[in-house]
């Protein structure tokens, strides 16, 4: 695999001609001018941004999607903030699916009461509405909302349907809400990456495979950061529509912002098989186009995959775990340390028997891992063989009802469940730790999108630990046919068949509530008593003290570690409840310090002394009016900020940043954040998004923050904001950064959220 250091230029979607000192010869002896500006307007992803975007301006985007999609974690927020905010009926295509909360077995009623809020929004506003265990988010999405050219927005990250010729973006929830107030999606033109394929996949090689092997190069050094990746060049052709999306989804884990493939007659044929053949259309780049960058990868070089805990980019091939293996578990280890604080000892290197790695779990799931071809090839290698009675076990869940239909058609089901294996509904519970928890120090492997810690389901507040490794379900069903000692899916001798797939709409057909877009106002939405509604929140201040109530010095901090994932998300739709496990996982005290902090702006807001309520803060704010005496109680607001030095990897979820809001939140500050949507999701529930260089900090945790005149700096578009480091003593200057807002997100901040921003 090879990264390019400059830009491209793509001649008939196949020939590379790198944008160096000899490119404009190279171009002029084929008879072409090299003329950046005019071959970077051939990218597809130039092209749908430009048929999408309302601005005028190719620089400035403003974008309307043509539909949304959400799931049940996601979409009580969205609505909830938009009828806040004056909604009468969703403008675009809008379907809630609920495959998140589907278990139903956690909180009493709250699970299901979201599901019939759902539905009754749905029929009252004009949505769509699918059933729990009916199929994922992402897997409805392909079988029934891509469309070549397109591009459709949702609010989970993993908002992927490139393979399919559908421009996708996964993004926190006031993002949708902006759309069904038919508001715009506002970004810069985002960069764009080949990805050039060549060659093919040998036997054995899954598109889990070929994904982990992108991630492992990509991420850490943050090649395709909230860029679109291209995917282009002959290696293309090799894959089937199943294979390209395996590799497609998992581009989240890149941090890309969205993703485009060409598409073909493989294409073509999924549409006409999903009975959608006006759907497709034929994407490629033009004759010339240019890139800014370009991921060269042969396909026939990739071998069995595996992302070791605790993150998607710690890559191995499974054959260089297998060589080095203490070595590697070893490093693991030193990660765990960072990864989990020290709060529990952590090891795997128990699971080494007689040189072999043991798991404990297989798990085949989701929207990564549930596709027909995936599954089909699972069987294959499992038929005939037993998984064993000992601790191994595995769980196969496919990802659409559509799809597990088909499987026991064609027997695949049957092959598994005759091995020992147990198949299961389509459910997003492994992917995020509500589903399957293995055994305490148990390790299991599979082919789902993410593997941070706790997204298997172990609390590491209470001292229990498990881990994930990722793998294809390939080498998945290999280690299973093994009875658990890691074995990758070329060690195995036997054929992989693919199977014909036949697509039976009428499931849906016969299940899925559709208005087709008509709204029914007369509708009474159902609201269970754990639905409540956002509480008031100020707009911001015109001077600003800001109490660092925590502060994280990991490389990367994780949503998930922001707000934990798995059975929290029972309480999303009450935002004070789930706010009281924010950072639960990595600083326990977070929420007890921000609600002392937030004593100060009740105070404040009931025009009561913030002195009294919060004694800490009579020395803090008569040091500051040595210096600044015009500033008293009518004019100040006191919040809480965190500091983490590269905050929002993961999950586009918006409560990583609705719960420090609600808890008095007024700012984060980080060296870089890890991803547009996480940064968004800050803006949009009015918190400033601060940058300070790496380095020496000037504040440590439970500091106070004084920033002078911030309203009228946010006001003025200012980019480097003086602040200080208050204490009785002294007052110690400093300079805040704030990277580039639009107009709209400026308003956002000063209003104090998006609700605000859009109240009548």
């Amino acid at each position: 695999m090879k990264l390019y250091d400059t830009g491209i230029f793509l001649l008939n979607g196949s020939e590379i001609i790198a944008d160096n000192a000899d490119a404009a010869a190279k171009l002029a002896a084929k008879g072409i001018t090299a003329d950046k500006a005019e071959a970077a307007r051939g990218t597809m992803a130039y092209n749908i941004l430009k048929a999408h975007n309302t601005s005028g301006n190719m620089e400035k985007l403003q974008i309307k999607f043509d539909k949304m999609t959400s799931h049940d974690i996601t979409f009580v927020g969205i609505i909830q903030t938009a009828r806040a905010s004056g909604l009468e009926k969703f403008p675009i295509p809008y379907v809630l699916t609920n495959c998140h909360n589907s278990l139903c077995a956690v909180g009493g009623t709250i699970n299901e009461d979201d599901h019939m809020f759902g539905l009754t929004c749905a029929k009252k506003y004009g949505g769509a509405y699918v059933p729990p265990h009916q199929a994922v988010i992402h897997q409805y999405a392909r079988e029934m909302l891509a469309e070549g050219g397109g591009m459709i927005l949702g609010s989970d990250s993993h908002t992927r349907y490139g393979a399919l010729g559908t421009m996708a973006m996964g993004e926190g929830g006031p993002e949708l809400v902006k759309q069904l107030l038919s508001q715009t999606y506002d970004i810069n033109m985002p960069g764009v990456i080949a990805i050039h394929m060549t060659g093919a996949p040998v036997p054995g090689v899954g598109p889990q495979d070929v994904a982990l092997a992108i991630i492992g190069e990509v991420f850490k050094n943050g090649y395709v950061n909230n860029k679109v990746m291209e995917f282009v060049g002959p290696g293309v052709a090799s894959m089937s529509a199943d294979f390209r999306i395996g590799v497609d989804v998992m581009t989240t884990e890149t941090t890309c912002l969205s993703s485009i493939w060409v598409t073909d007659e493989k294409i073509q044929e999924w549409y006409d098989i999903h009975g959608r053949s006006e759907a497709y259309k034929e994407l490629k780049p033009a004759e010339v186009a240019y890139y800014d960058g370009c991921v060269e990868i042969d396909l026939s070089a990739i071998r069995p995959m595996i992302a070791m805990p605790f993150h998607p980019s710690n890559t191995y091939t499974i054959e260089e775990l297998k060589a080095n293996l203490m070595d590697i578990l070893d490093d693991v280890e030193k990660k765990a340390l960072v990864s989990l604080d020290g709060q529990v000892d952590f090891t795997l290197k128990d699971k080494v028997i007689n040189g072999q790695l043991y798991v404990e779990q297989g798990i085949i799931a989701g929207c990564a891992g549930g596709g027909f071809e995936n599954i089909c090839a699972a069987a294959d290698i499992l038929d005939g063989k037993y998984i064993g009675a000992d601790e191994f076990t595995l769980s196969v869940y496919p990802a659409s009802t559509p799809v597990y239909m088909e499987l026991m058609k064609n027997g695949a089901a049957m092959k598994i469940l005759q091995s020992g294996g147990i198949m299961k509904t389509a459910f997003c519970g492994p992917c995020f730790g509500a589903g399957d928890t293995p055994a305490n120090n148990a390790f299991s492997i599979r082919h789902s999108t993410r593997n941070f810690p706790n997204r298997e389901g172990s609390k590491l507040q209470n001292g229990q630990i498990a881990s994930v490794a990722l793998m294809d379900a390939r080498s998945i069903a290999a280690t299973a046919a093994n009875k658990g000692f890691l074995t990758s899916a070329t060690e195995m001798d036997c054929e992989i068949k693919t199977p014909k797939y036949f697509f039976d709409a009428d499931i849906y057909a016969n299940r899925v509530f559709d208005s087709h877009g008509v709204a029914d106002p007369s509708v009474e939405i159902k609201f269970g008593p754990n639905i409540k509604d956002w509480p008031d929140m100020s707009p911001l201040p015109e001077n600003m003290f800001l109490k660092v109530v925590s502060e994280i010095h990991d490389p990367v901090t994780t949503t998930d570690e922001l707000i934990p994932s798995g059975e929290t998300s029972s309480y999303r739709s009450n935002p004070l409840g789930l706010a009281e496990f924010t950072l639960s996982r990595k600083d326990p005290a977070y929420v007890g310090r921000a609600k002392e902090v937030q004593k100060g702006q009740k105070a404040i807001e009931s025009d009561s002394c913030p002195g009294e309520a919060l004694p800490e803060f009579r020395p803090i704010i008569h040091k500051v009016q040595e210096q600044y005496p015009d500033v008293e109680r009518d004019n100040i607001g006191i919040g809480s900020t965190i500091f983490a030095v590269k905050p929002g990897d993961g999950s586009a979820r918006e409560q990583a940043a609705s719960c420090q809001k609600v808890l008095g939140g007024w700012a984060n500050i980080a060296n870089e954040y890890a991803t547009k949507r996480y940064r968004s999701n800050l803006i949009n529930w009015g918190m400033v998004p601060f940058l300070i260089p790496s380095g020496d900090l000037p504040f440590t945790n439970g500091d106070y923050i004084f920033i002078p005149a911030i309203r009228k700096a946010i006001e003025d578009k200012l980019t480097e904001i003086p602040a200080y480091v208050v204490s009785e003593e002294e007052m110690k200057p400093f300079t805040l950064q704030l990277g580039e807002l639009t107009d709209r997100e400026r308003q956002i901040i000063l209003k104090g959220c998006l609700i605000n921003y859009n109240r009548v």
